[in-house]
């Protein structure tokens, strides 16, 4: 499969070079809310990985760093990304759901993320039905977690209008509402920060679901073969030493197949 892979790479870059003319294709990529490091640092993370797809799609690959939601979701709705590495899992259902994106795979190690909700050790509560009429602290409005928070306390038929939520910037802020009493739990998906909770004492009084988060999806404009090609090659790159190189930079173990229609479920119970 891998000599496979890397036979159709390299006939595929000789007809990509004797085609200057192709236009690039855009790989946007967004790892979450905000970026802590700059754009060009995303661009070299990722350039192993775009000299790979140049070849295998005949056309240049050009890595586009986006780090906040709306112009992730503009460019989505307009098809501006031939191919989008996309964090927030609702974000990437949306643009499949309504602007005819695939999902082409999952990152690997990312597919089990899961909101976890934090109560003090000292804490009365036993359910989540019981944060009716309470506060609770959250990550950003916008973020998988917190639309994974909102989802499981619908499950529990808690009514969200009387649930008080104080959202902030980062996960790890989150311990700091209840153990100053600021909030009478707070959800996270952080496993360092639930360890880290646990560790000191604290409680998880309950889960969600597991979504998977950080997608690759492809456009309309790619054809079903080269979707195909795309998988082929992402699921294989964790398969070898060279593979592995590649993917180093990015800080992700790989990639593997998901059933979109399983996808779209739980975009259905996200609220999407």
């Amino acid at each position: 499969m891998i000599r496979s892979i890397r036979a159709r790479i390299a006939l595929l870059g000789a007809l990509w070079v004797a085609c200057p003319w192709a236009h690039a294709l855009v790989f946007a990529v967004n790892e979450g809310v905000t970026y802590r490091v700059s754009n060009d640092e995303i661009r070299a993370r990722y350039a192993l990985i775009a000299a790979d797809l140049s070849k295998l799609l005949r056309q240049p690959v050009s890595v586009e760093p986006i780090g906040d939601y709306p112009t992730l979701r503009k460019g989505l709705e307009g098809k501006a990304y031939d191919i989008a590495l996309v964090h927030p899992a609702h974000v990437s259902i949306g643009a499949i759901k309504n602007s005819g994106y695939r999902l082409v795979a999952v990152a690997k190690g990312f597919e089990k993320y899961q909101a976890n909700f934090l109560v003090r050790a000292d804490s009365p509560l036993k359910s989540l039905a019981e944060l009716e009429g309470r506060r609770l602290g959250a990550p950003d409005e916008d973020s998988i977690t917190s639309w994974m928070v909102r989802a499981t306390l619908r499950d529990a038929r808690v009514d969200l209008k009387n649930v008080s939520m104080t959202y902030t910037r980062y996960q790890d802020a989150v311990p700091f509402f209840v153990e100053n009493s600021l909030t009478h739990a707070g959800a996270t998906a952080a496993a360092s920060v639930i360890k880290d909770w646990q560790a000191k004492g604290g409680k998880v009084l309950a889960q969600s679901k597991q979504v998977p988060i950080k997608h690759v999806i492809a456009a309309p404009s790619l054809s079903a073969e080269q979707v195909a090609g795309l998988r082929e090659y992402l699921v294989a790159l964790d398969a070898s030493d060279e593979g592995r190189k590649k993917l180093e930079p990015s800080k992700l173990r790989g990639f593997a197949v998901y059933d979109e229609a399983e996808m779209m479920a739980l975009g259905k119970w996200l609220g999407l």
